[in-house]
């Protein structure tokens, strides 16, 4: 059975750090996209945060570009999103999702391309 497992949220101040982990089992994360995704406080619409493909290449809302690094250590068999110069407006709970790579371009940030997710993790940036 596929699995995933977010952990590493908390409550930060704006301008802090804090890095989300997505741990899989029952399946093999270098074979498939792994995507961040998170649904804010309104909870009307789930926006793609970032992407890493099954060939490593990276990709990212324009709202995280600089900030927010996506990794994946293949041993651990985990997805890390590394997030950085957090600010209010990214407080949200944060998934990680799982799918075959067939997405292109800005497929890799759309939920509805992705079949498996995690249970999600609480970031709440306030001072």
């Amino acid at each position: 059975q596929l699995h995933l497992v977010e952990s590493g949220g908390g409550l930060v101040q704006p301008g802090e750090s804090l890095r989300l982990s997505c741990a899989a089992s029952g399946f093999t994360l270098d074979d498939y996209a792994i995507g961040w995704f998170r649904l804010g406080p309104t909870g009307k619409e789930r926006e793609g945060v970032s992407c890493i493909s099954s060939d490593g290449s990276t990709y990212y809302a324009d709202s995280v570009k600089g900030r927010f690094t996506i990794s994946r250590d293949s041993a651990k068999n985990t997805v890390f999103l590394q997030m950085n110069s957090l600010t209010p407006e990214d407080t949200a709970v944060y998934s990680c999702a799982a799918d075959a790579d067939k997405m292109y371009g800005l497929g890799y940030l759309h939920p509805a391309y992705f079949g498996v997710w995690g249970q999600g993790a609480q970031v709440t940036v306030s001072s």
